[in-house]
């Protein structure tokens, strides 16, 4: 299994090679560290968490609209390598509870779906999740601030997904959120760093932004 791992790697390398949003190779190496370290702490199946990880953003709706619905390319690679059925179902449900999706978000069902929820949403915090959100609104011609839009909660998915703003909104709307949806106790401590350190940056961007500091 460990060479099929391997596989997974490089294949969603090809993937995202071409991608600087943020969600390019360098996020899902970054999601299978944290989400090994996870599965070890937390004691789940490493090898599922592993292959959810590494291939949970290969049919992202905005990089793969046209195979999100079911998953397609991560199927097809499992296949292709050998997974029984009932693996890829569940490696598939994993893929499937990771997003975020404001008010409709879901807790995954298994401990493994939750460290790997739990890890891509912590690639979204600290210095990573900063350098990752205005990475990101770069890329879809976002600015990086709009004071005259104030930040909208409560989203449900569509709201969500549908919502076009600046990067500085984006921190209240969701990052600030994951602290208290980590569902694993290693998650929860680490979040918790990670959220104190995007608050003071946060504050810190807008007394500049006002020209108080």
């Amino acid at each position: 299994m460990k060479n099929i791992v391997d596989k997974a790697a490089e294949y969603a390398k090809k993937c995202f090679e071409q991608d600087f949003s943020g969600h390019d190779f360098d996020h899902t190496q970054r999601v299978f560290r944290m989400a090994t370290r996870l599965a070890e702490e937390e004691g789940a199946n490493l090898l599922t968490v592993q292959f959810a990880a590494l291939l949970h953003d290969v049919d992202d709706r905005k990089l793969s609209p046209e195979t999100a619905a079911h998953k397609d390319n991560a199927v097809r690679f499992l296949r292709e390598n050998g997974l029984t059925e009932e693996k890829i179902r569940e490696i598939v449900e994993i893929i499937g509870e990771i997003s975020f999706a404001g008010t409709d978000s879901v807790i995954p069902r298994t401990l493994e779906g939750k460290c790997v929820q739990d890890a891509d949403r912590l690639d979204a915090l600290g210095a990573i999740g900063i350098a990752r959100t205005f990475a990101y609104g770069g890329s879809h011609g976002r600015p990086l601030h709009t004071p005259k839009d104030a930040p909208q909660t409560g989203m449900n998915r569509e709201q969500y997904e549908s919502r076009q703003s600046g990067s500085l909104n984006h921190f209240y709307e969701k990052l600030f959120l994951l602290k208290d949806m980590m569902n694993t106790e290693t998650a929860k401590r680490i979040a918790k760093e990670r959220d104190a350190f995007m608050r003071e940056f946060a504050e810190r961007f807008l007394a500049e932004w006002d020209g108080q500091t």
